[in-house]
C-alpha cells in the first residue's frame, strides 16, 4: 500500500478522538473569538489588526513546517491555498471583523450561523450534487430558527444604517466562508497541513492588507494608543483562533461531511452569548435558553444523519 493510499484511508475513516478534539476546538474556541475580536478592535483598526494577526500566525506555521522538513509548495499548491485563504480569511473572517465595529459580538456570531445553510445548499447545487436528506434539512432549518430566536431582542434597527451595513457584511462573510470551505476540499494544497494552513493565512493577510489600504486602516494605527487588552486579545486570536482552531477546522473539512462541519456555526452563537453573559455582563433570559436548546438539537439531527449517496 502506497503512502498516498494510506493517507486517503486515514482521512476517509478518521478515529473518534481526533474528531472530538477538532470539533471541540472549533465549537468552543471559535465561539470565544467574537468576544476577542470585540476587544482587539477597540483600539486597533479592523482590517489592519486581522492582517497582522494572520501574517504572524501564517509566518509561524510556514517556519514550523519548514523546520519539520516540509518542502516549499509548488505553484499549483500556492494558487490553491491562496484561493482558499482569500475566501476564508479575507472574505470570511475579515468582513466579520469589519462588521463587528457596529454589530455586538453575540449578534455577529448569530449572523455567521447562516454559513451552515450556505454550505449545505452550495455543496448540493455546485459541488457534490448530493441532495441533503430530510433529516439534514430539518436540522438546517431548526438551526436557523434557533439563531433567529437568539437574535430576537438584539436587533440592529436601533443601530441605524451602520449597524445594518455591518450585519449585511457579516452575512456576506458567511457566504464567502461557505464557498471557501467547499473549495478547500478539492483545491491543490501543500501536503504538509501546517504549510497549507500557513500559506492560506499569508494569502489572507495580503488580501486583508489591501482592504486595509482601501479603508484607510493603516493610517489610523497609533501603537501608543493600543490597550493591553487589545494586545492580549490579538495574541489569543493568533494562537488559539488562527493556529489551533483554524487547523482543526481544515482537518474537519477533509474528513467530515459538509453538513456536519457546518454545525459549528450553530454552536458558536451559544458559546458567544454565554461568554457575553459571563464576561461582559450581557443578560441571558428564557429566549436565549430556548434558542440554545433548539440549536443544540439541530446539531444532533445533522450529526446523526447518514451521509447521503451520490
Amino acid at each position: 500500500m502506497t503512502a498516498s493510499m494510506l493517507e486517503d484511508r486515514q482521512e476517509s475513516t478518521p478515529s473518534t478522538w481526533p474528531l472530538i478534539a477538532a470539533f471541540t476546538a472549533v465549537y468552543v474556541i471559535w465561539g470565544s473569538t467574537y468576544l476577542a475580536i470585540r476587544y482587539a478592535i477597540e483600539t486597533m483598526p479592523p482590517f489592519a489588526m486581522a492582517s497582522v494577526r494572520f501574517l504572524i500566525a501564517g509566518g509561524l506555521l510556514v517556519a514550523w513546517a519548514r523546520l519539520r522538513g516540509a518542502p516549499w509548495p509548488r505553484r499549483a499548491e500556492i494558487k490553491g491555498a491562496s484561493l482558499v485563504g482569500l475566501l476564508l480569511l479575507t472574505g470570511g473572517n475579515g468582513l466579520v471583523v469589519w462588521g463587528q465595529q457596529w454589530v455586538p459580538s453575540g449578534l455577529a456570531s448569530v449572523l455567521v450561523g447562516t454559513v451552515a445553510f450556505w454550505i449545505v445548499v452550495i455543496d448540493w447545487r455546485f459541488f457534490s450534487g448530493r441532495r441533503p436528506s430530510p433529516r439534514v434539512w430539518l436540522g438546517v432549518f431548526a438551526g436557523l430558527a434557533g439563531i433567529a430566536i437568539l437574535a430576537g431582542g438584539r436587533g440592529i434597527v436601533d443601530g441605524g444604517a451602520p449597524a445594518l451595513l455591518g450585519a449585511l457584511t457579516i452575512v456576506l462573510a458567511a457566504l464567502s466562508w461557505a464557498i471557501g470551505s467547499l473549495v478547500a476540499r478539492t483545491a491543490a494544497m501543500p501536503a504538509a497541513p501546517r504549510m497549507a494552513n500557513g500559506v492560506q493565512m499569508l494569502a489572507g493577510s495580503v488580501g486583508l492588507a489591501v482592504m486595509g489600504v482601501a479603508t484607510g486602516d493603516w493610517g489610523q494605527i497609533d501603537i501608543a494608543q493600543v490597550s493591553l487588552v487589545s494586545w492580549l486579545a490579538m495574541l489569543y486570536l493568533i494562537i488559539f483562533g488562527a493556529i489551533v482552531a483554524y487547523g482543526a477546522y481544515l482537518y474537519l473539512v477533509r474528513v467530515a461531511t459538509p453538513a456536519r462541519v457546518a454545525t459549528y456555526a450553530y454552536v458558536n452563537p451559544v458559546v458567544a452569548l454565554l461568554l457575553g453573559w459571563a464576561v461582559a455582563g450581557e443578560p441571558i433570559g428564557p429566549r436565549t435558553l430556548v434558542g440554545a436548546a433548539i440549536v443544540l438539537a439541530s446539531v444532533m439531527l445533522i450529526s446523526l444523519s447518514r451521509k447521503p449517496r451520490a
